[in-house]
């Protein structure tokens, strides 16, 4: 098996714990300020970082999605009254788990040590600065979400199996 074969399965397993914790984020926590920023802005600024730079954060031909502002995935800008609904981020995620998966299904090994046009990093470099950052900002809203509601959203192991139940997942 190939790096990329590691790779195609590590990310489907990522894909499906970041829906899966979207889905365990109750309605009440949506909007809740942690430390100013509201939940909807941490996940925000997880799936905009995932979209940007999972790929190549050089791409001239990348627009951002129609309703980010300059400052939206910035965690460092308390916003406003600005609010993403979770309608908009659940279809935002199935827009970046498409490309994502599309992206890896071509992907070869030896495209790994590759910068992609425009870019200074290697595709290998891209995609673990992602899993590093993606699982980081997971873990903050995990965090949250086990102080608000004392429940943990289910996370898949090496060898776990996905569950047959539909989303959310929590633990027994």
């Amino acid at each position: 098996m190939g790096l990329c074969e590691d790779i195609r399965f590590l990310t489907g397993r990522a894909l499906w714990e970041m829906e899966n914790l979207m889905r365990c984020i109750p309605d009440a926590l949506w909007n809740k300020r942690y430390d100013e920023i509201p939940m909807w802005k941490y996940v925000y600024h997880t799936l905009y970082s995932l979209d940007r730079w999972f790929i190549n954060p050089c791409d001239p031909t990348y627009r951002d999605p129609d309703f980010h502002t300059p400052q939206m995935a910035d965690l460092n800008a308390v916003p406003g009254g600005a609010c993403l609904s979770r309608t908009q981020l659940e279809t935002y995620f199935k827009t970046i788990e498409t490309k994502i998966e599309t992206y890896c299904a071509s992907l070869k090994d030896d495209q790994l040590v590759q910068t992609p046009p425009g870019c200074t990093m290697t595709r290998f470099c891209l995609i673990l600065g992602q899993y590093r950052h993606w699982h980081r900002h997971m873990g903050l809203i995990y965090g949250f979400i086990v102080e608000d509601t004392g429940k943990w959203p289910y996370v898949l192991n090496m060898q776990g199996v996905y569950p047959e139940t539909p989303m959310p997942n929590y633990y027994p």
